[in-house]
């Protein structure tokens, strides 16, 4: 659901990327003293949710494909401000360095694939369903209801922000009926995957998950030993090797604008969306998850990619649940 230049106005794109910057400001300060301990998590899941939003899953009977978010997924391992955080930093990689989702709508993708999930659904669906974490029941129910929730307010956000841009090709009546139940499918395969990854982690390491939802401090002598190892084999498999064999059919959001448009690549004209797109350009090294003039469906790039993206993301996602915890712990000292 990663929304290009063109479906956003420079208005709105720069009104969401002022709203997601707040955001973000707000979740850095909710976080407070990074939990040591999570520091280490937070890197490996943002190179997990990287690897994982490179593998697109076939809708049966639609033609269309869709990926997980990951947003339900980090908060109730990471807690929803945290989780927040590592999936901006996700974002921010896979339009700078894999031109995936706009430079200009950056802020739309935060608000609507992070905000929708980390804050809104994770707070208000996934809290109450799952109580304080104990019950692989409750965890599954909740992870799926919050999942398809989130998602579908985040489409929701989508249609809206195309409206408010004057997307004329995508009139909201005609978006909407696609976009909604087709992201509805998409939700409830991620709300499954999203509660099999949390019943593993419930399994090897509880306190995670009830420490996300009670927002209580993990035990000194408390090891994510096994739970950092396992996600960080995880991540390179998935990233590697099981990317290769991502659906072939377009996304949700492309199916959607397909349908109603005849195309899912729409094209604006302006020194905005010029600017913007000159940027990724620069920083794209591996832009479509292949390597720079080569071949778009080479295996070998693609798996190369999944890599280099995870360790990016290893490195960017913790790097900044250590600069919080520095920088907290530091002013609480001053």
């Amino acid at each position: 659901m990663h929304m290009a230049d063109a479906l956003v106005s420079p208005a709105v794109g720069g009104t969401m990327l002022a709203a997601s910057a707040a955001a973000i400001g707000y979740a850095v300060k909710k976080t407070g003293v990074m939990d040591e301990k999570k520091i280490p998590v937070m890197g490996v899941m943002g190179a997990f949710i990287f690897a994982a939003q490179m593998i697109n899953f076939t809708i049966p009977g639609t033609g269309s494909s869709g990926h997980i978010g990951g947003g339900i997924l980090l908060a109730a391992i990471l807690g929803p401000f945290p989780a927040l955080l590592t999936l901006a930093a996700v974002l921010l990689i896979q339009c700078l360095f894999f031109a995936d989702g706009g430079l200009l709508a950056y802020g739309c993708n935060v608000f609507n694939m992070g905000v929708m999930a980390c804050i809104l659904a994770f707070q208000f669906i996934y809290k109450p369903i799952a109580g304080n974490g104990q019950s692989k029941k409750r965890i599954i129910a909740a992870s799926i209801a919050a999942v398809a929730l989130g998602l579908q307010a985040g489409a929701f956000c989508v249609v809206l922000e195309t409206l408010i841009s004057g997307v004329t090709e995508l009139p909201f009546s005609s978006f909407v009926l696609l976009m909604q139940p087709i992201h509805l499918a998409i939700g409830l395969v991620e709300g499954i995957v999203t509660a099999a990854v949390l019943c593993y982690i419930h399994a090897v390491r509880p306190e995670l998950i009830s420490g996300a939802v009670s927002a209580e401090p993990l035990a000194p002598s408390l090891s994510m030993r096994k739970v950092i190892i396992s996600l960080a084999i995880a991540a390179a498999i998935t990233g590697g090797l099981l990317s290769l064999f991502a659906s072939a059919f377009p996304d949700g959001l492309e199916w959607s604008m397909e349908g109603v448009a005849g195309t899912a690549e729409l094209e604006r004209e302006g020194g905005v969306y010029e600017a913007a797109s000159r940027a990724v350009e620069k920083t794209a090294f591996m832009p479509d998850y292949a390597f720079s003039g080569g071949a778009a469906d080479s295996p070998a790039g693609t798996s190369v990619a999944g890599v280099v993206g995870s360790v990016i993301a290893v490195i960017l996602s913790g790097g900044i649940g250590f600069v919080i915890r520095k920088a907290a712990l530091r002013k609480r000292i001053v």
